[in-house]
């Protein structure tokens, strides 16, 4: 890894809070992702199930991590299941962890390898009633592969099928949600770095780069910094290419009088940042593009405000659409008729803003959080509204991370990185 060392107290206040939500006689079992196969005898980077690494902080393949906190015998009551690491494969594939490292990685004394894992878990289960499994439950998730958790869970079904199971995730979800003073400052260190790159950009950008040019120099500059590369795949969208919400292809020529909207930032230690600034690829807005990105910034702004303590997820949108709803009229895109004639469950200000505000953003871009329940102090959210105008060529979307506050306005991570138009032009000028 890229990352400095975690203090590993934050995967040991983690594991005691996940413990205190467990059942009497209970167990829970989390796998690490598998290293997915392309073709011949290649594979996509690693990448690790971020609630091993959340309850953990063990970033390798092959890991499985087991609470059991009523065990009889107290050196099983956290234990740690890892790839037995040799000589050799450090040769083929580096340095793997140790028993030792593995104890200051996480705080988990005991560590067995993972070759002994049926043997030993058959001794707890005769000793527990009810088995924790990790199913992946966030609204967004479509999982057409099968996981190692998958396969780990029919296993354990065929194996012990006297025992009860229940679900880990929901209480992720709420865990999760709420972020640890070291995830926030691991989470404004993944700001920072898109701080850079953004800058780096803002001398970059002119007439006749393509969109790759511009994901490049980003690339570097994260990597430079240590992080692994983006948190999300970029959106890097000029002209009417910002009209395509996801669009990734990033392979266009930047234009003169173009806008460009760059919804790209960095991860660091598996943790998300979510940047999108909207720029002009001349250096300066013209009037009706400036227009509209006042509103946006401005829709923004109001937005921030309302991420308090008690917000409901929900109604926040709702206001926030009738935010942009004003806007709107006032740059002439909708008008009384169009209000009048919506639709309640399709807004008319949804032809222009058709994507949601506000996202739960930590070790996943959208990350866990229940949205049915009122927003509490150290969750983070996106604020990322937009205005998409095909027929005149442009779409405008402003993003940044702010933290909810126990009392006043969030606390804005990205409150560094420029955003007002005319220091954006400022920059792209000097």
């Amino acid at each position: 890894m890229k990352y400095h060392q975690i203090d590993n107290n934050l995967f040991i206040k983690n594991r005691k809070n996940f413990i205190a939500n467990m059942k009497p006689s209970s167990i829970a079992v989390f796998n690490s992702n598998d290293i997915y196969p392309i073709s011949a005898d290649s594979t996509m980077p690693f990448e690790q199930h971020r609630d091993i690494f959340y309850l953990s902080g063990v970033d390798q393949e092959e890991s499985v991590l087991v609470l059991f906190p009523d065990a009889p015998n107290e050196k099983h009551r956290e234990i740690l299941f890892l790839k037995e690491t040799s000589e050799l494969i450090a040769v083929w594939e580096g340095e793997k962890l140790t028993k030792d490292s593995a104890f200051t990685t996480s705080g988990i004394k005991t560590v067995y390898w993972l070759q002994d894992l049926e043997k030993i878990f058959f001794e707890l289960m005769t000793q527990c009633d009810i088995v924790y499994i990790n199913t992946n439950e966030h609204y967004r998730s479509s999982v057409v592969t099968e996981t190692r958790e998958d396969r780990f869970t029919k296993w354990l079904k065929t194996t012990y099928p006297a025992h009860s199971v229940a679900k880990s995730n929901p209480i992720l979800q709420r865990l999760r949600s709420v972020k640890d003073p070291i995830e926030i400052e691991l989470m404004q260190k993944a700001c920072n770095i898109t701080e850079k790159g953004f800058r780096r950009l803002l001398g970059f950008i002119r007439p006749g780069v393509w969109e790759y040019n511009i994901e490049a120099e980003l690339l570097h500059e994260f990597i430079n910094n240590r992080s692994k590369g983006f948190a999300y795949t970029p959106i890097i969208a000029s002209g009417t290419n910002a009209n395509v919400l996801h669009y990734i292809e990033n392979n266009q020529q930047c234009k003169e009088g173009e806008l460009i909207l760059m919804d790209v930032a960095a991860e660091y230690a598996n943790y998300s940042s979510d940047l999108t600034r909207t720029v002009p690829v001349s250096g300066s807005y013209s009037k009706r593009q400036r227009a509209v990105y006042d509103a946006v910034l401005q829709i923004k702004n109001e937005a921030t405000k309302m991420l308090i303590p008690g917000t409901i997820w929900g109604e926040y949108h709702k206001e926030v659409g009738k935010l942009m709803t004003s806007e709107l009229l006032a740059l002439g895109l909708l008008d009384k008729a169009d209000i009048q004639n919506e639709s309640p469950d399709w807004p008319a200000y949804k032809k222009y803003f058709m994507h949601g505000t506000s996202h739960h953003i930590g070790l996943d871009t959208h990350d866990y959080g229940i949205l049915t329940e009122p927003m509490q102090a150290n969750m983070v959210f996106t604020v990322e509204p937009g205005i998409y105008i095909p027929d005149e060529g442009f779409g405008i979307r402003i993003e940044d991370d702010v933290v909810i506050q126990e009392k006043g306005a969030p606390f804005n991570l990205m409150g560094t990185i420029p955003i007002e138009a005319e220091e954006i032009e400022e920059l792209m000028n000097q």
